[in-house]
């Protein structure tokens, strides 16, 4: 072979080597950046049905898509920045729970489809047009926590008969936790109860808000929130401490020593939320995929903390329990 032939031959190698090497790359992985509003612990019971799911709709993570977990940890601000990173990671979907993160996501972004698992009230927030028709590029489950605000307290009612000062804490910086202070206060006076709120903002105004209501209350409400989520032993803690029965929307803050708790069943909309995600991955639209509602409520109650509250639960409440604590 002459010298220039090799030299041909040569050149020809080294621009076919990297043509074969970017052939041979594996195509990127559908990528879902998955907001937690509170902590990768507190969250995952509810993070392996999500993944369960998806890998019973054929997606596998690592294998057939990606998930980038980022974890708020009860920080509000830290949902923007988060949001922020995933609009610069370019992932192809965006999925959350509680109004403040999809109000974020919504907030940065158009194009990227973002799923909730649970919105309170979706469309009360501005997060959707209407639950029919969500419109733009949101879409997911509502927990319907507004309408069922009624209910909990007619239930606290019949564990503590002699209610008749109620005390709201909420963090008044989330939109849906003002609504549903509103819907509290509204079913409070059906009843015929006085009620008291007690703002909080962030996790350092737990205590003092706790301590203010002795005396003043018989009851503590507590509306949900990915503050009051990441906080949720420490307030039950105080609460005891307080000889206040509690009462949430969330089996989760039961289980963590509340008193009582009826809401929709998160592990459920989680598992539906995948389904949304695998529809939107498969190349549907938020904008035509209604809001899903719950089809079924649990109501959890905790007898080892009413005991220590000195309270004698009925057994016909009891029996209508989803799940007991003992």
């Amino acid at each position: 072979m002459q010298r220039r032939e090799f030299i041909t031959l040569l050149g020809g190698a080294a621009v076919a080597l990297p043509l074969t090497a970017r052939a041979q790359q594996p195509a990127k992985l559908p990528t879902i950046g998955f907001l937690g509003a509170s902590t990768s612990s507190a969250w995952s019971d509810w993070t392996a049905a999500f993944v369960q799911q998806l890998r019973e709709l054929g997606w596998i993570e690592g294998r057939t898509v990606a998930i980038e977990y980022r974890w708020a940890e009860g920080r509000n601000e830290r949902f923007a920045e988060i949001v922020a990173e995933f609009v610069r990671l370019k992932v192809d979907i965006i999925v959350t729970q509680g109004t403040a993160p999809v109000i974020a996501a919504k907030q940065a972004t158009s194009v990227i489809p973002i799923v909730f698992a649970s919105a309170g009230d979706p469309v009360g927030n501005n997060l959707v047009a209407s639950l029919a028709r969500p419109g733009g590029n949101v879409t997911g489950l509502s927990s319907q926590s507004t309408d069922t605000a009624a209910k909990r307290l007619e239930l606290l009612r019949e564990v503590v008969p002699r209610l008749r000062r109620l005390a709201i804490m909420a963090n008044v910086g989330n939109s849906f936790a003002v609504l549903e202070v509103r819907e509290v206060q509204a079913a409070a006076r059906t009843l015929g109860l006085e009620d008291a709120i007690f703002e909080i903002r962030r996790a350092e105004d737990i205590a003092p808000a706790v301590e203010a209501l002795k005396g003043r209350a018989e009851a503590l409400y507590v509306g949900n929130d990915p503050l009051v989520f990441t906080n949720r032993v420490r307030i039950n803690t105080l609460a005891l401490g307080a000889r206040l029965p509690t009462m949430y929307g969330v089996p989760e803050f039961v289980k963590a020593g509340g008193l009582m708790s009826y809401g929709s069943n998160l592990l459920n909309q989680f598992r539906r939320a995948a389904v949304l995600v695998d529809k939107i991955l498969k190349g549907a639209k938020p904008a035509d995929l209604p809001v899903e509602q719950p089809t079924k409520f649990q109501f959890v109650i905790n007898l080892k903390t009413a005991k220590a509250l000195g309270l004698t639960v009925p057994p016909q409440i009891v029996a209508r329990a989803d799940e007991v604590i003992e």
